[in-house]
Parts: C-alpha cells; sequence; structure tokens
C-alpha cells in the first residue's frame, strides 16, 4: 500500500485486508460484482471503494444472499437507487426475535440439572435440534440459544418424562410451529409487504418502510400464538380433568348412559305408532332385538 493521501493496494493486499483469497477477488471481478482496479504500468491498482465493496459482499452472503441476487443489489446501489434501506431491511429481518438472551452452560451443569449422569446420546440429540450448540476448542462449554426451552426440558425431565420423550416431542412441535411461521409470513407478505417487495431488488425507500413493518409487525406472531395457546390450553386441560375426574361438582354416573337417536328414526317411530307411543316402542323393540340375539346365540351353542 503506498503512502498517498488515498489508499491503494495490490491485490495481495486487498486481499488481506478483505479476508478474500486473489482468486476470489478475480472471480468477483470477471462476475462484474467488483469493479475493475486501474492499470498501472505492469500492475492493477486498488483503492479503499474496492475493499469496501468486498465487505459488502461478503455481509450480504453472510445473510444468505446469491452471488447472483448481490449482483442486483449492488447494481442498484451504483445506479443511485442506494442500499442502505435494503441493507436495513435485511438487518431487520436477521435480528433477534425474542429478548431472550443466550446463555452457556458446563457439561457438569448440564449433567446434574439431568441426573447428575453424562448422556453423550442425549447431548448430541440436543445439538442436533439447537438447543445446545457446541463452542469451538471448549468441549466442557455450550452455548445455549434460548435458555428458556432448555429450563423447559429440564423441568419435564425432573417430572419424570424421559430425555427421548422431550427430544421427540420437541422434533413434533418444531414442524408444526415451523408451519405456523410459515403461513404468518405469507398471510403477511400477501396483506403486507407486497406493496413494498414487488419490484426486484426494491428500491431504497421501499425496503425501508419495509423494515419499519417488520419492527412493528415483529411481536405478533408470537402475541398471537401465546393468546390461542393459552386459549386451547384451557379448552383441552379441562376436558382432560373431565375425562379422568368428572366433571367439578358433579358425581359420575353409574347407571346407563341415555342414547339420543337420530330425529329421522323418532319421526319414522312417531308416524308409526304415535307421539305417546315413541318410547314404548323403542323399548319394546329393544327388548326383542335382544331376545333375538340371546336366541340365535343359544341355538350356535347346541349346534356345537
Amino acid at each position: 500500500m503506498s503512502d498517498q493521501a488515498v489508499a491503494e493496494y495490490r491485490i495481495e493486499d486487498l486481499a488481506h485486508h478483505s479476508g478474500a483469497t486473489v482468486r476470489t477477488i478475480r472471480a468477483y471481478q470477471d462476475r462484474g460484482l467488483l469493479p475493475k482496479p486501474e492499470r498501472r504500468g505492469r500492475s492493477n491498482v486498488y483503492r479503499d471503494t474496492h475493499l469496501a465493496r468486498l465487505r459488502q459482499i461478503a455481509d450480504l452472503l453472510d445473510r444468505g444472499y446469491t452471488l447472483a441476487s448481490i449482483k442486483e443489489l449492488l447494481e442498484a446501489w451504483d445506479a443511485g437507487r442506494g442500499l442502505g434501506g435494503v441493507l436495513g431491511l435485511v438487518a431487520e429481518v436477521h435480528g433477534p426475535w425474542t429478548d431472550e438472551e443466550a446463555a452457556r452452560i458446563s457439561r457438569d451443569e448440564l449433567n446434574a440439572r439431568f441426573g447428575g449422569l453424562p448422556d453423550d446420546e442425549a447431548v448430541g440429540e440436543a445439538c442436533d435440534l439447537g438447543v445446545l450448540e457446541r463452542i469451538p476448542g471448549r468441549p466442557d462449554q455450550f452455548l445455549v440459544p434460548s435458555p428458556q426451552e432448555l429450563a423447559v426440558a429440564a423441568e419435564l425431565y425432573a417430572a419424570g418424562v424421559p430425555l427421548a420423550a422431550i427430544t421427540g416431542h420437541l422434533r413434533e412441535l418444531r414442524g408444526q410451529v415451523e408451519h405456523i411461521a410459515s403461513r404468518f409470513l405469507e398471510f403477511t407478505t400477501e396483506h403486507v409487504f407486497a406493496r413494498y417487495l414487488g419490484q426486484v431488488p426494491p428500491t431504497d425507500a421501499d425496503a425501508a418502510e419495509a423494515a419499519t413493518m417488520v419492527r412493528r409487525l415483529r411481536p405478533l406472531a408470537q402475541q398471537t400464538v401465546d393468546a390461542e395457546l393459552a386459549r386451547a390450553m384451557r379448552l383441552f386441560a379441562t376436558r382432560h380433568l373431565q375425562r379422568h375426574l368428572g366433571t367439578a361438582g358433579t358425581p359420575q354416573p353409574t347407571g346407563p348412559s341415555p342414547v339420543a337417536l337420530p330425529a329421522g328414526t323418532v319421526r319414522a317411530v312417531q308416524e308409526l305408532v304415535g307421539a305417546e307411543h315413541v318410547a314404548e316402542f323403542v323399548r319394546a323393540a329393544t327388548e326383542r332385538e335382544i331376545q333375538a340375539r340371546t336366541m340365535n346365540d343359544l341355538a350356535r351353542r347346541g349346534d356345537r
């Protein structure tokens, strides 16, 4: 790099400062993602604008953009449409969707919370599910993205639920929650974000407005799910309790339960014997059917 006021780089220097390889830089040039360098004699000279562009590309790649979509965004930027709103929208979507903060836990603490004995299989399952994340170089430490989720698992285990059942339940629950999240995004995209994201890439102003809407709507999904889950738990918990204990304050019936006949059957009997004789007819027909089945059963026994 020269000592001029405006920084200049050879391609090797640019690679060192940006973290990209020389081969990657040349590939970006060939794709049109990176402006051509200034030719000076036999050397190519790069400037801070090239370094900034490389860092921009790396940031968008980290956010999940493909090189093709990055090229469209950068072309919009170069055309003067601006990229600040788009990057703000990307940052908003990739930002935290909960106020919960990640924590760390040691292997000893983890063992203590789940029975006191090491269980490598259970730890592997938790890492596969993302409940725990391994920390490079620290085999005795784990990152816990959601301490609440781990606390729920610990409480269920303490209540007697096996670890295999807990992980199986989480896998099932995750699929259902991901479906809810997908539907919420489809719903809000159709009714809210379509007006901002109709153009690809969106204008800087539209992207900035969309980022504002993401910020406003971010808590709604969780609030809706919390409210509906509370309603459903109250409903089904009550049904479960009634099934096992009976309705509160009402003794379980000890005699036969009444059977409701279809309305069409009742009308047919009324037409046959009159409304005042429906109960007597049904009782007689039932007794006749029971007697007939008893006679058939006795006859079968005699044939043996």
